[in-house]
């Protein structure tokens, strides 16, 4: 079982820092440029759990699985693909000399002035960001942070999977 999460987990792991890459070199080395395409990508990746928990059920246990020991397998392919993206947004972050709060906060605070945000409202959410910023540049704070991104797809799509998959009619294995 643990080959199964490591062999997923890395899987998974492998395609969203793929599809990551690639947005940010599409997008002109801004990551985070779309939200919703960057969880897209996560869910894409971490269907990975849906095929290792299939793959446990129908080649180890002769197609039936219950629910919690499908959840596991799920839970356990989800951490591994977000240590995987949480190391590699690490390695990210180091290549590009931790530049990312610095653009991010800059590109934010453009925003925001061109939609008419001022005065006040904007000093606020400058002194916000840069409190932001200097939070960020403690790994104590950015790693759970980073785990926290993905994690919770995750564990989503590990619980679905499970209820899915322990109905032995659900994709049933191949005779």
């Amino acid at each position: 079982m643990s080959r199964t999460i490591l062999t997923y987990g890395l899987i998974s792991g492998a395609v969203i820092i793929g599809g990551i890459i690639i947005t940010v070199l599409i997008g002109g080395g801004a990551p985070h440029s779309n939200v919703w395409l960057g969880y897209l990508i996560m869910l894409v990746g971490l269907s990975s759990i849906l095929l290792a928990i299939k793959q446990h059920r129908d080649k180890v246990l002769g197609g039936v699985i219950k629910f919690w020991p499908a959840f596991l397998i799920g839970l356990g392919v989800a951490v591994v693909a977000a240590l995987a993206y949480v190391l590699i947004w690490e390695v990210y972050l180091a290549l590009t000399h931790y530049s990312f709060m610095e653009q991010y906060v800059a590109a934010t605070l453009a925003q925001k002035k061109a939609a008419g945000l001022s005065g006040e409202a904007y000093a606020k959410l400058a002194a916000d960001l840069e409190a932001m910023k200097r939070s960020y540049a403690n790994p104590l704070y950015r790693l759970p942070m980073t785990f926290a991104e993905i994690f919770p797809v995750g564990l989503l799509v590990a619980l679905v999977s499970a209820a899915l998959l322990r109905n032995p009619r659900f994709l049933p294995a191949k005779a």
